[in-house]
């Protein structure tokens, strides 16, 4: 079995909420700004699960912000502290900075489609 997380499928129910931090905003925001005005808008008017990310693209079922995710959803899956249910066996490292991290808030809870705009 190879060592991928097999998140085809899960909705992004492990997508969140999802605490970020200002660097991570400001990426966010920028990468946000550059998206085609259709999928920025297909992406705001998707129905998720209450607490999903608010960039977790549920017709495609994958991360509309990919390049620009946060460091928490890079690590998801693989460390202690961020078990995948699916593969729980993966998640064998440890890293105390994501414990330092000082989030500016939480996605699709203090950060909204609202303050992307």
């Amino acid at each position: 079995m190879e060592n991928t997380l097999p998140c085809k499928g899960c909705r992004g129910l492990c997508c969140g909420p999802v605490a970020i931090t200002e660097a991570e905003l400001k990426k966010i925001k920028k990468k946000v700004k550059t998206m085609p005005r259709k999928l920025r808008s297909k992406l705001e008017n998707q129905n998720r699960y209450y607490g999903t990310c608010i960039f977790y693209d549920l017709d495609q079922d994958k991360c509309g912000i990919y390049s620009a995710r946060p460091e928490v959803c890079q690590k998801f899956g693989f460390y202690k502290s961020l078990v995948c249910f699916k593969r729980p066996e993966l998640a064998v490292k440890e890293d105390p900075s994501l414990n330092r991290r000082v989030p500016a808030g939480m996605l699709s809870v203090d950060y909204t489609w609202k303050d992307f705009k």
